[in-house]
């Protein structure tokens, strides 16, 4: 990964706050526990994907539709991530794989 590609990524993650920023506060306050909780159990591959752009795009629909976001997600915020990432490698599944391995063996 070179310089450009860090000035790149900057720009792309800055423009994508600036839209999480416009939103209204029970949204952004949602939009930072998935995050949150994304970057502590989500998906490996988060960071190269575009899981979090895409849920901007649906709270904004869901803010043009005039819904409340717990309209959108529901009250468990956990369960709505999970649902999302049901089918990818977590850092989770990662740990959990670790601490399961018996006592003296390599990863593969």
């Amino acid at each position: 990964m070179g310089i450009q590609d860090i000035v790149e990524g900057k720009k792309q993650w800055r423009a994508h706050m600036a839209r999480v920023k416009a939103l209204p506060p029970d949204y952004r306050i949602v939009y930072r526990e998935i995050q949150k909780y994304f970057f502590k159990v989500g998906p490996v591959d988060l960071l190269d994907g575009n899981l979090l752009s895409g849920i901007v795009d649906f709270f904004e629909e869901g803010v043009a539709a005039g819904k409340g976001v717990l309209q959108l997600i529901g009250n468990d915020v956990a369960a709505f991530c999970d649902d999302l990432v049901k089918d990818s490698r977590t850092y989770a599944d990662i740990y959990q794989e670790s601490i399961s391995r018996k006592p003296g063996t390599a990863e593969k």
